[in-house]
């Protein structure tokens, strides 16, 4: 596992970061959002997605977590946002099952963190889905402050949203081992 590497996306990467996002939702979101939701989930969408997000967001980006047999791992996005208090998004963390409480959720937030710092943007949020006790977890380990909260509707099931953030991201940003 040590042998992780972090790099940012490019489109060609976008085929494996689709495969990761559905089969994230997949493992994630299952018991929190109907079934036939997740079913309906499929790559070719979700390559769409992210090509789209690429495209079209604020100074959107991908970072990437390939393991040591060159498999895409994981993956974060983030994007540029006007918030009164906060100037960047982490816009999305996946992990496949397997691969999850190794610290790769922790090193792409980290790279997230740095891109936003390089870019002079030195806030940033998240959005994450109240009952996904884990990412709450996560994000309050890693210093997350509770900010706002939405509702969000996935295939009819309407879900209560936590906002975290960090007035500073240089508190996320990991020394290079």
């Amino acid at each position: 596992m040590n042998n992780l590497q972090i790099r940012k996306a490019s489109e060609e990467d976008i085929k494996s970061v689709a495969r990761v996002y559905v089969d994230g939702w997949k493992t994630t979101y299952y018991g929190l959002v109907p079934d036939d939701y997740l079913e309906r989930l499929s790559y070719e969408e979700a390559e769409q997605r992210w090509l789209k997000f690429l495209n079209h967001e604020n100074e959107p980006f991908i970072y990437i977590a390939i393991n040591d047999a060159g498999k895409v791992i994981g993956f974060a996005s983030g994007k540029s946002i006007d918030d009164e208090n906060f100037y960047g998004e982490l816009y999305s963390l996946y992990l496949l099952q397997e691969c999850r409480g190794l610290g790769t959720g922790r090193q792409l937030v980290s790279a997230i963190a740095k891109h936003f710092k390089e870019k002079g943007i030195a806030s940033m949020m998240v959005w994450v889905m109240e009952q996904n006790k884990s990412g709450l977890g996560f994000y309050e380990r890693m210093g997350g402050k509770e900010y706002l909260r939405r509702k969000s509707e996935f295939g009819g099931t309407v879900v209560d949203d936590v906002a975290y953030g960090w007035k500073d991201v240089s508190v996320l940003c990991m020394e290079e081992e």
